[in-house]
């Protein structure tokens, strides 16, 4: 089979891989859709990146199955996103369904191991999800990372319905968060500095938007706020002006929730923040029980996770396929598999 390759330096190579067989404990998915996502895009641009398969939002169907696979977690023929990270699954964190916390190790597919740009992919079998039939391919793509980042972070934020929730950042991230928040009763003031993002953001459910390319995004987010300032923040983007703004405009017990992986750091001046009382907390992803949770969310609720793309592409452009997509200033891309 063929997989993916970075090369360093926003350089990409097609190699020749063998079909992986399962192991006790493991499966093989016939990858249908593997997503681009932006933290793809550090190891892109790296000068010396892993050697492994990249890509870690892969959907498609059950292929084989090893010893000891129950069938009610994984049978051939099933069709299933992953949670791209594997641990020891004896520790509290991986109990929990926390693979990306273990104690002990953890494997990031797609950097660690060989991950989803290519024809097939190895995977423990308790990181599988199963995905109902309703759902495309390319949509359990998005939400075994970057839909499910999203609502991995609206819950840690708690309760956001009937609130006004500031999303800084549009791309696919911000965007599904856009989506997600609004499905929950949320009324969403985008942040970005793409008009075309932001007018993605509206037909995602944004109730107003903000170009940060020519407004103050404090100064906005007063105006909005009648001047009481965010109760709830989303930080996307990972830009230290964002995240800057993001703490500067929340009011008297508000919550932000950064996730963005960004390059300089976001300073912290807690002397400034002692009297808001703010609560401040940081993502990562989402648990498996929480990525099960996100897609019976989207499934009940039909919500078009699919149109998040805007670009799909066959695993042989894919060289022009990152090239677009580094440029950050578009939708979500896809590799399709037939």
């Amino acid at each position: 089979m063929q997989g993916l390759v970075f090369t360093g330096h926003k350089e990409v190579e097609l190699r020749e891989f063998t079909k992986p067989t399962p192991g006790p404990g493991e499966v093989v998915i016939a990858v249908k859709a593997s997503g681009l996502c932006g933290s793809d895009l550090h190891q892109y641009r790296a000068s010396d990146p892993s050697g492994c398969i990249v890509g870690h939002e892969p959907c498609g169907t059950i292929d084989s199955t090893g010893p000891g696979v129950d069938p009610r977690v994984a049978a051939v023929g099933d069709r299933v996103t992953i949670h791209h990270y594997a641990g020891c699954t004896v520790c509290d964190q991986c109990r929990a369904g926390w693979f990306q916390l273990c104690r002990r190790t953890t494997i990031r597919y797609g950097a660690d191991a060989n991950g989803s740009h290519a024809q097939y992919m190895l995977a423990p079998a308790v990181t599988v999800v199963k995905i109902d039939d309703s759902l495309s391919y390319e949509a359990g793509a998005a939400i075994g990372c970057g839909t499910g980042t999203a609502w991995g972070a609206i819950q840690r934020l708690g309760n956001i319905g009937g609130n006004s929730l500031i999303v800084f950042g549009q791309g696919p991230v911000g965007l599904s968060a856009t989506m997600l928040a609004t499905a929950m009763g949320a009324r969403v003031i985008a942040i970005d500095v793409e008009a075309t993002r932001l007018e993605r953001a509206i037909a995602f459910g944004a109730s107003a938007t903000v170009d940060a390319s020519t407004t103050d995004p404090h100064d906005a987010i007063m105006e909005l706020t009648n001047g009481r300032g965010a109760s709830h923040v989303l930080e996307t983007s990972g830009a230290a002006r964002a995240g800057a703004s993001a703490l500067a405009s929340l009011e008297p017990w508000g919550r932000v929730c950064f996730l963005g992986l960004g390059g300089a750091p976001v300073e912290l001046n807690v002397r400034s923040l002692m009297r808001t009382q703010a609560t401040i907390m940081t993502s990562w992803t989402l648990s498996i029980v929480e990525l099960a949770r996100c897609l019976e969310f989207i499934t009940e609720r039909d919500l078009p996770v699919s149109d998040l793309f805007s670009h799909r592409w066959r695993l042989d452009q894919a060289e022009e396929a990152y090239a677009e997509f580094d440029k950050q200033n578009a939708g979500k891309g896809v590799f399709l598999f037939g």
